[in-house]
């Protein structure tokens, strides 16, 4: 068997294709969505992030502001940043890069954004939301891995779904929507007894951990959906998933790569974000 490769850039594009006319026909009507990321210090990863929104913004006519922010930045003056975007009625969505420069309180500053405008979907509120099934912005990642099991065409209803990792802005959100959408869901950890076995027993398997090839072919269920969030950096420069894609592709029913498959999704659900986000705050 030889898995399925789901395109994340392909969905993606889909995606981003439908919100172009959306916003097309919302700009026409008088409301432009806008967003302001805010960056601080100089990471370089950040900084590809940054430059991967603003350019997606770009093509789909959404109005954006880059707030770049030396690494000396007190917290005073972030929180200051963060309370004037609030207020800008120009900005539906504020997104702050993470990670942050040590000294600074990253929960402090995500719960200072305005709830409706925190289009990372990773407020407090906005979780309690998931949680309980209120509509709210949602996770960008979690919220971009299912519309790449439904790519699949795998029904979630009935079926077991492993995630691994239990991180605030994908691991546990990403249970919630797989149990919203009746899967079976087992979340696994650093602590987890023999983390193979309960992967095998996934029909869903999600890798969210953020260690380079964890996920081997032999730890995989035959058939099984397989999405890989990790993005690891190898020292020759390589970027690879979490999941050993090579041993993977010969199990899986279908994966997705890295990079290519998770990421571009990622991208286009914040921008979804972005949109419906300023269509709640005009009351349209």
């Amino acid at each position: 068997m030889t898995a399925r490769i789901i395109d994340g850039k392909a969905v993606a594009a889909r995606v981003q294709a439908e919100l172009k006319d959306r916003v097309a026909s919302l700009s026409g009507a008088g409301l432009v969505p806008g967003l302001a990321v805010v960056i601080v210090g100089d990471d370089p990863a950040s900084r590809i992030y940054v430059n991967l929104k603003k350019k997606a913004c770009a093509n789909l006519g959404i109005y954006s502001e880059e707030h770049a922010l030396p690494a000396a930045t007190t917290q005073s003056e972030l929180l200051a940043l963060v309370e004037s975007l609030n207020k800008n009625p120009k900005i539906h969505g504020i997104l702050v890069q993470l990670p942050l420069p040590d000294g600074l309180d990253e929960q402090a500053v995500l719960q200072a954004i305005n709830p409706d405008k925190d289009v990372d979907g990773i407020h407090p509120m906005n979780i309690g939301r998931l949680l309980v099934g209120v509509p709210g912005p949602v996770a960008c990642t979690p919220a971009g891995v299912m519309e790449l099991i439904k790519e699949a065409g795998a029904e979630i209803k009935g079926r077991e779904c492993v995630v691994v990792g239990r991180s605030n802005i994908v691991g546990k959100p990403q249970a919630v929507l797989l149990l919203a959408q009746h899967g079976t869901v087992t979340i696994c950890h650093s602590r987890t007894r023999d983390l193979g076995e309960v992967c095998r027993r996934a029909d869903i398997l999600v890798a969210a951990v953020g260690k380079a090839g964890l996920i081997k072919g032999d730890m995989i269920k035959p058939g099984a959906v397989v999405i890989d969030v990790g993005t690891n950096r190898m020292p020759d420069g390589k970027l690879v998933g979490d999941v050993d894609f090579a041993s993977a592709l010969e199990v899986a029913g279908a994966i997705t790569p890295v990079p290519g498959g998770v990421g571009p999704m990622t991208i286009a659900m914040l921008m979804k974000n972005t949109v419906q986000a300023a269509v709640c705050q005009a009351g349209w």
